[in-house]
């Protein structure tokens, strides 16, 4: 009677996600382990398990919560959805919207210091020539502060979960794919002890245009970039740093971002609407089932499995599924067609499953709205956004210097590329398929394992859940507070299995 008053007691805890006195409760975990896998949806987990029932995902499944209705925010880009999975907030308040946007407050790297409007990079275009790390010199200035370079981490509005478990006296750790990750260090630059970002390069997915070595080029070598990464984490499990010499306690919150079924998605993509996998992406899903057997190995062999939520979900969807919708149109028309209607425009323009456009001049989204809508057909596009309507989503763009002025959101299937792209998906928009993406959390102390809940749930509310599960206020999340982002629904901790 006593532990399941203590169960109830926690369901309705777990409902209030910003009450401060819920610090002094219990961590249910002493470690959560993230895995942000790019591109997998929450069809492709259901099929995978369903037809592979002892497979580790399905062991993972098993021994978990998992919601079949999981969305990232828009635009679904790898920036935007991995801050949203650490500080619990949509670009409306991180102010980053994707890897390549505009800042209206900034200075290009070199010329006159005013603020006239920058481009800020988070690829590898800002990497120094050995692609180890990044080049200052490639860096936005901020004339506000002295023309000082602008690196991620300062441009990131909101604090993380690295931040929070830092200062709480826990270790942090994360792999990702630029040095341009140090954004996730969060805005005091110091929220990740043990930070790897291998240079993975510029994408090679395009079948036309895939040249050389590119690892995203080839679905093997981007499994064996994936399973560099995944060596770093095993090293920390062991109780090392993610180069496996230098002796660290095991982190409280680590994990690593994968890219295989993405590329796997881009270069191969599936073979029926309701998608059915191509035999190379499934075969990328079989060596992601083998990475999170290895995870959960070592978890097992160091004495950690008991005490260690692991998160399964992604940064990113990729569309369309649908092989028969899939169409190409060059940026450039897209492009061309805003320069015709205000000539000069755009400042910058980031187009892939979507397309975002920031203007030299905001006084001409009108004329630029009106001109795009007239070429729809052509140009593969629904709606745009602009003025009010785009007000209501993000921060109008008159009053915050990052909000794009125009939203292009294409028709089911469009992927805005350079000429003779041959991708079979893409991400960067507002739908379904871009945001539609597996969450699965498992371990021993869930209480209810191997449920499925088909609520609507956004992936902002993994942060909270991370620090809930580590016995942290969720309200410390600057973004969790201004937003009021609550934990995940329907989890019931086991308090016995972490001591």
């Amino acid at each position: 009677m006593i532990r399941q008053a203590s169960r109830i007691l926690a369901v309705l805890i777990f409902a209030l996600p910003c009450s401060r006195a819920l610090a002094t409760v219990p961590p249910p975990a002493r470690h959560v382990l993230l895995f942000s896998v790019d591109g997998l949806h929450a069809v492709d987990l259901a099929r995978y398990v369903a037809g592979h029932p002892r497979s580790t995902l399905a062991h993972m499944q098993a021994a978990g919560v998992s919601y079949t209705d999981a969305r990232t925010p828009a635009p679904a880009d790898s920036f935007p959805g991995l801050l949203a999975l650490l500080t619990g907030g949509t670009p409306a308040v991180t102010g980053v919207y994707y890897d390549v946007t505009w800042d209206r407050r900034f200075a290009p790297p070199t010329g006159p210091c005013i603020s006239r409007g920058a481009r800020v990079a988070w690829n590898e275009s800002i990497d120094r020539a050995d692609g180890g790390s990044i080049d200052p010199g490639k860096l936005p200035r901020d004339p506000a502060r002295g023309c000082a370079r602008v690196w991620p981490w300062q441009y990131l509005r909101v604090n993380t979960v690295f931040d929070v478990v830092r200062k709480a006296g826990g270790g942090t750790a994360w792999a990702d794919k630029h040095p341009a990750y140090d954004i996730i260090q969060g805005p005091h630059g110091d929220g990740v002890e043990d930070l790897y970002t291998p240079e993975i390069g510029a994408n090679g997915e395009d079948l036309a245009s895939t040249a050389g070595r590119s690892i995203t080029g080839s679905i093997e070598r981007t499994e064996a970039y994936d399973a560099h990464k995944l060596e770093a984490v095993l090293h920390e499990i062991a109780g090392f740093r993610h180069d496996g010499r230098t002796r660290a306690p095991v982190p409280a919150v680590f994990g690593l971002n994968i890219q295989e079924v993405n590329v796997a998605q881009k270069v191969a993509g599936y073979l029926t609407a309701d998608g059915v996998p191509s035999a190379p992406l499934e075969n990328a899903l079989h060596h992601v089932d083998a990475l999170l057997h290895g995870a959960r190995a070592a978890l097992a062999a160091h004495g950690l499995a008991a005490s260690t939520l692991i998160i399964l979900t992604a940064k990113h969807g990729n569309g369309p599924i649908d092989p028969s919708r899939v169409r190409h149109i060059s940026a450039t028309d897209l492009r061309d067609a805003i320069e015709r209607a205000a000539p000069g425009e755009p400042a910058q323009l980031t187009a892939d499953q979507g397309a975002l456009v920031w203007l030299h001049r905001d006084a001409a989204a009108e004329r630029i709205a009106r001109a795009l809508d007239a070429e729809r057909a052509p140009l593969g596009i629904r709606r745009v956004l602009w003025g009010a309507r785009l007000a209501l989503r993000f921060p109008a763009p008159t009053g915050d210097s990052r909000t794009p002025d125009l939203i292009v959101i294409p028709e089911d299937g469009v992927i805005y590329a350079k000429p003779g792209a041959g991708k079979h998906a893409e991400h960067g928009g507002f739908l379904a398929d871009d945001r539609h993406v597996a969450l699965l959390l498992s371990g021993p102390m869930l209480a209810a394992p191997g449920r499925r809940l088909h609520a609507p749930v956004m992936t902002t509310q993994v942060a909270p859940t991370i620090l809930r599960a580590l016995g942290l206020d969720p309200a410390r999340l600057d973004a969790v507070r201004e937003q009021s982002t609550p934990v995940l629904p329907g989890l019931v901790w086991d308090e016995t299995e972490s001591e």
